[in-house]
């Protein structure tokens, strides 16, 4: 029997397959532009991984199946929500399959093989249009009771400033949740929002390595938003380490520049966690390999 293991991380614009083998080694490494129906999804998936060969197979992408339906839920793909994923995805793929949360998926290979490796409570985010979160305790990853555990981007933005009101409308139907401010679109509605000016996330960036005022104001914000996040989770689980992962999170302000300000809002108002960036810039298909392990 094969030691192999496949995983496929689905996103919005791309579908990227890896086949490990026992070691961790690179035997098969395909990506394809992901289609726009559901159908096509699924039969893409399928393709690849019959192109791949034999292995277990895991599968991560945006959403999550929901224990009560077994359907698919709260994906920005969402040609997927509301339809039997997981299951349409097994009966094309004619083997069993795991799947899971694309941020978990990355947090679960962080902390296996990555930044998070030999910590026993590891945090991960992902931030860049959107903020995913992952959380694996003891090398297990934890998913909860109804497969939402560490949806950080969908818990409420802490400790309130007046530059924060009113809360900013969330695409799951409520306000304030963290991931309005602290990502990529969040970055680009608080700096309309302040200046009336439309930028892009990347071009704010730029304008502030320039020196430009409102830009560096917007980043400021934004560090700071994400610094009272991390302490509220710190409040919750207090993890050996942080993890960061996505394109935002080449950023210093979000990395190198966090540990003293997520203290400012911890209990104890000293707690200072360890936060690193992700090691592998696959790790979503790589953690989707490891829901098997």
């Amino acid at each position: 029997m094969t030691s192999n293991r496949i995983g496929v991380d689905v996103g919005g614009t791309k579908i990227h397959l890896l086949s490990l083998d026992a070691d961790q080694h690179v035997l098969h490494d395909r990506r394809i532009d992901t289609p726009a129906s559901y159908d096509a999804i699924v039969a893409a998936v399928a393709a690849l991984v019959s192109e791949a060969g034999d292995g277990t197979v895991g599968i991560g992408a945006p959403g999550s199946t929901s224990p009560l339906t077994g359907l698919w839920r709260n994906s920005n793909i969402v040609a997927c929500n509301g339809r039997p994923f997981h299951a349409d995805l097994q009966a094309a793929i004619r083997r069993p399959i795991r799947s899971a949360n694309d941020a978990n998926c990355f947090a679960l290979s962080e902390a296996s093989h990555g930044a998070g490796r030999g910590h026993g409570t590891v945090a991960f985010f992902t931030i860049g249009t959107g903020l995913g979160g992952g959380l694996v305790i003891g090398g297990t990853l934890i998913r909860g009771a109804h497969d939402e555990a560490a949806e950080f981007g969908h818990t409420g933005l802490p400790w309130l400033k007046p530059e924060d009101l009113p809360p900013t409308p969330c695409f799951c139907g409520k306000s304030g949740c963290v991931e309005m401010y602290v990502s990529g679109t969040g970055l680009a509605k608080d700096y309309l929002k302040v200046t009336g000016t439309a930028r892009t996330a990347p071009e704010i960036v730029a304008a502030a390595r320039r020196g430009d005022t409102p830009a560096l104001d917007a980043l400021r914000r934004l560090q700071l938003r994400f610094a009272r996040t991390c302490a509220n989770i710190v409040n919750v689980v207090d993890p050996d380490i942080i993890v960061m992962g996505g394109g935002m999170a080449a950023l210093p302000e979000l990395v190198e520049e966090l540990p003293p300000l997520i203290a400012r809002y911890s209990f104890s108002g000293t707690a200072a966690p360890l936060v690193a960036r992700a090691t592998f810039a696959d790790s979503g298909a790589r953690g989707a390999a490891l829901l098997w392990a």
